[in-house]
């Protein structure tokens, strides 16, 4: 082979070496050169993001005057003052005596999970926080009072037939008028789709196992659909706010009979109480909140008065703190419930799937309409009958010729 052609094939073999060093240095040309750019577009950004921040400063400061009266400029930041010390000597006012004069003492036992007296103060705020009143159906120009008491009645018995705690009944009779004081001009239509709405949320918050929504439509005998309750659900929520947790009369009652009955401290939420008693005053609590004039008085005084029949007052201001005073004008009201109530025999009942001991917590019926036409004689017999209540009217109600006022499901299950 030639000098030439040997020069001729070392220049043709150089250029095929350079394509594959190439792509690595044009990559790194490439990253160096991208990362320069990124700086200096981050350089001009922070000086163009200063200049922003200087003209936003001097524009708020430019909004104010120099100096406020005072000789305070609002651009200025001022250093807070220290706090004085606070006094934590107390030993000169020992002979003083301190009391709250509108918080009733707490009968409460001491407690080794909290402070009795912390649980009781929350338990009070809790009452006063989650008002009623019986003018509601001033609101409603259609309703009645006794359509209340047909539709209380009415959801007593639903409870029985599903084994619903008493509980479950009085937290639905509590959304059912707080959510019409926030309501005007409801129709009476519309009342048994409220009052079956109320006992499918309390049922929700109180039950283990709740009766699923099927089965609440299906006791209005078509009246509300599973859409109606659904859609009723969202807006009483709202109009209750969520606040959805009232201290319930029979809560109280719980809590009375258990502080009466205490024995054994530590076993303190176990109650300990006669189950015979607690259903005896507890059916006397039902027949009195199927009146609407119940509502002028707070749950715990209901309780109160109710326990004030069946034992004395010496037990009562044991269990509640409250004295003669704050209860008489609910006892002496309670009268004629309690004269029909103890007329009417009450026994506990058995239920399937319910321990004995849970017994007196599931909610009873009987025939409460017909006690309240009882309970109207005697105010009859009294002169104490009420404008808007006559034994006739009622009566017509029993009878089944005005049960139309409702709903034909409704008029059929509380007969």
């Amino acid at each position: 082979m030639s000098r030439r052609s040997s020069r001729l094939q070392a220049k043709q073999q150089q250029p095929l070496s350079c394509p594959e060093e190439a792509p690595q240095e044009l990559q790194a040309l490439d990253y160096l050169q991208t990362r320069k750019r990124r700086t200096a577009e981050q350089e001009i950004k922070k000086r163009e993001d200063g200049k922003i921040a200087k003209k936003h400063q001097y524009e708020i400061q430019s909004c104010w005057p120099p100096t406020i009266t005072g000789g305070i400029s609002p651009c200025i930041i001022i250093e807070t003052p220290h706090k004085e010390s606070v006094t934590t000597d107390f030993s000169r006012f020992k002979k003083y005596r301190f009391r709250n004069l509108f918080i009733n003492p707490s009968p409460l036992p001491e407690l080794n999970w909290g402070n009795s007296k912390d649980v009781w103060l929350n338990i009070l705020t809790k009452e006063n926080r989650y008002a009623h009143c019986k003018h509601f159906t001033s609101l409603h120009s259609s309703l009645q009072p006794h359509m209340r008491s047909i539709l209380l009645d009415w959801l007593l018995e639903v409870c029985e037939v599903y084994a619903l705690h008493r509980e479950t009944f009085y937290l639905a009779q509590d959304f059912f008028d707080r959510f019409m004081l926030t309501q005007k001009n409801i129709n009476k239509s519309m009342l048994q789709l409220i009052g079956i709405t109320s006992l499918f949320i309390a049922s929700k918050l109180e039950e283990i196992y709740a009766p699923k929504i099927q089965e609440f439509a299906y006791v209005t005998d078509g009246a509300c659909s599973e859409e109606d309750i659904v859609r009723m659900e969202l807006i009483m929520l709202k109009a209750l706010k969520w606040e959805l947790c009232p201290v319930t009369i029979v809560s109280w009652l719980n809590l009375y009979l258990q502080v009466d009955a205490l024995k054994d401290v530590p076993k303190v939420l176990l109650p300990q109480y006669s189950q015979e008693k607690f259903i005896q005053i507890a059916q006397l609590l039902d027949l009195c909140i199927l009146d609407v004039n119940s509502l002028d008085f707070q749950y715990r005084t209901l309780a109160a008065a109710a326990l004030c029949h069946y034992t004395s007052i010496e037990i009562v201001k044991k269990a509640s703190g409250l004295d003669w005073d704050s209860i008489s004008e609910c006892v002496q009201w309670m009268v004629p419930f309690v004269n029909v109530a103890k007329k009417v025999p009450v026994k506990l009942k058995n239920f399937k799937k319910v321990a004995a001991e849970d017994r007196h917590n599931i909610q009873t019926h009987t025939n409460y309409l017909d006690m309240l036409v009882c309970k109207w004689f005697v105010d009859v017999q009294f002169g104490q009958l009420r404008v808007h209540y006559t034994s006739l009217g009622l009566r017509q109600l029993l009878s089944g010729q005005s049960t139309s006022l409702l709903t034909p499901g409704l008029a059929r299950l509380s007969e």
